[in-house]
C-alpha cells in the first residue's frame, strides 16, 4: 500500500496574497505538499483535508474551545466533517470549519479568524506541476494583539507545527 507524502516546511510563496500580511507578524510558517489532483482548487483541497482531520486534532480543538470560553475567547467549533457543500458554493464572509472565508482566487484562498487576542490568516496556494499533479502550500500568519495573545501563541506554536503538516498530509499524493 503506498504511503502518503510528508509535508515540508518551505518559504512563503512569492507573489501570494498572504505575503502582504507578513510585516509585523508575531508568527508565520508555510508547509508544502504535492497533491495528485492538479485541477482541484485550493478551497476544494482545504475541504478535502478538513473532512479527514485526524481525531487527535479534533480533540485538541475541543480542548481549546473549552479553555477559550473560560477566558472570554470565541469557540471556533471544529474541522466539521460534514463540510459537504461544493467549494464553489462558499462566499467570502461565510464560515468554513473553524475559519471565515476571506477571499477566493483560482489558485489561492485566504481563510482566517479575528478575536480580541489575535488575528490569524491562512492561505492555501496551489501551483500546477509540469509533471502532473500540483503543489499546495499552506501559510499561516498570526498578528498578536495583547498579552493574552502572546500567552496563547506560547501554547499553540508547538502544536501548530504538528497540526499543520498532519492536516496537509491527509491530502498528499502517494509516494
Amino acid at each position: 500500500m503506498p504511503t502518503r507524502q510528508s509535508a515540508r516546511l518551505c518559504p512563503v510563496p512569492e507573489g501570494s496574497a498572504i505575503a502582504a500580511l507578513l510585516p509585523g507578524a508575531h508568527f508565520h510558517d508555510a508547509w508544502m505538499i504535492r497533491v495528485a489532483d492538479a485541477e482541484a482548487g485550493p478551497l476544494e483541497l482545504f475541504l478535502a483535508a478538513a473532512r479527514r482531520t485526524p481525531a487527535w486534532v479534533d480533540g485538541l480543538m475541543a480542548l481549546r474551545n473549552r479553555l477559550a470560553r473560560l477566558v472570554g475567547l470565541k469557540d471556533l467549533g471544529g474541522f466539521d466533517p460534514t463540510l459537504r457543500r461544493p467549494a464553489d458554493s462558499y462566499r467570502p464572509g461565510e464560515r468554513v470549519g473553524i475559519f471565515t472565508l476571506l477571499s477566493v482566487a483560482p489558485d489561492e484562498v485566504l481563510l482566517g479568524d479575528d478575536d480580541r487576542h489575535l488575528r490569524v490568516v491562512m492561505s492555501l496556494r496551489r501551483t500546477a506541476l509540469a509533471e502532473g499533479g500540483a503543489m499546495l502550500v499552506t501559510t499561516t500568519v498570526v498578528h498578536v494583539r495583547n498579552r493574552l495573545g502572546r500567552f496563547y501563541m506560547l501554547l499553540v506554536r508547538p502544536l501548530h507545527r504538528r497540526i499543520a503538516p498532519a492536516f496537509l498530509e491527509r491530502i498528499g499524493a502517494p509516494d
